[in-house]
């Protein structure tokens, strides 16, 4: 399966990376806003073609898939133009900058009968289904309350400053502590509670969410872009906790008792980079005819998107996208 690029920046050399590394796909090329970093781009990761501009990468006949790893602002423009162009799409997360946009994007995925998925990547790691094998097995007796922290010092950077880029830390950082709490705890969500500093721009700095689910279970989201946190989630029950040490990249999942003793260890198996597992399960799904992947459905990306919408609303962040018409 050939594989093309849309976008040049950096999580596209780790996508470039992962594809290079990997068995049944060709990272065939690559589309940027001028040639010459195309072409750039192309002779690093030994790509066949690269186009100077994004209409050019979409209308290549061999291209099967295209990963669009543009900012979320533009998400939806880009998603769009391959979708039309009747490509297989993996958008990155956030999925687009708000509901309206992916309910658009996926109406027309199954329009036009093509994969379209986000490229969530916690979703699709096998530390995922052992997170929840985990909780199943009842080794921390009934599960009640979570929290998940994320937290880098990046306020300061473009792509979070900017309400045009669709900025803040919920779209970037705070999408994977819901992802988290959606994959310990499900989508039952019948209260949300928050809070949050916004900036001068409008963009919301850092930001606290309380999820209550329908059956009494709490998840405490807290998320920031002006601090360095532990960035690990908690699970706990009435028999122990399970301490995953990494939100956006989990590499050990400890389970610990009531005393507070560790009483297992499970390591995640290796990987290249992580993002073949997304890639993987594309391809898995593309192979069955299918439109969307299993392990992140159309209807738990509108739900997210809706959740994230909800959530702005009440903190007074808007984005230009939230007015365009669609």
């Amino acid at each position: 399966m050939k594989i093309g690029i849309l976008g040049a920046g950096n999580i596209a050399r780790t996508m470039a990376t992962t594809l290079n590394r990997m068995e049944q796909v060709e990272c065939y090329a690559i589309g940027a806003r001028d040639l010459e970093r195309a072409e750039a781009f192309r002779e690093e990761f030994g790509l066949a073609k690269a186009y100077g501009s994004y209409e050019e990468l979409v209308q290549d006949s061999e291209i099967d898939l295209i990963y669009v790893a543009t900012p979320h602002s533009h998400h939806y423009e880009h998603a769009k133009l391959a979708l039309e162009h009747n490509k297989h799409v993996l958008c990155e997360k956030a999925f687009t900058s708000n509901a309206r946009e992916a309910k658009a994007l996926l109406d027309l995925a199954k329009y036009k009968n093509k994969l379209l998925a986000e490229a969530i990547w916690t979703r699709y790691m096998p530390s995922c289904q052992m997170l929840k094998e985990t909780i199943e097995s009842g080794i921390i007796g009934k599960v009640s309350n979570l929290t998940a922290h994320l937290g880098y010092v990046i306020g300061d950077v473009t792509r979070i400053a900017e309400p045009s880029l669709a900025g803040g830390a919920l779209l970037d950082i705070g999408v994977y502590n819901i992802n988290f709490a959606s994959m310990a705890f499900g989508d039952k969500v019948v209260d949300v509670q928050s809070a949050a500093v916004v900036s001068d721009k409008g963009v919301d700095l850092q930001h606290s969410i309380i999820l209550i689910y329908e059956d009494g279970k709490i998840a405490t989201l807290n998320s920031t872009v002006l601090a360095q946190s532990e960035c690990q989630g908690v699970i706990a029950g009435d028999k122990g906790y399970i301490v995953a040490n990494s939100i956006i990249n989990t590499q050990t999942i400890k389970i610990y008792d009531l005393s507070g003793k560790e009483i297992q260890c499970l390591q995640i198996p290796d990987q290249h980079t992580g993002f073949e597992f997304e890639v993987a399960a594309c391809i898995e799904a593309i192979k069955q005819g299918k439109i969307e992947c299993e392990a992140m459905p159309h209807k738990e990306i509108l739900r997210i998107m809706e959740l994230m919408d909800s959530l702005r609303s009440k903190w007074g962040v808007k984005f230009p996208m939230d007015e365009r018409e669609i």
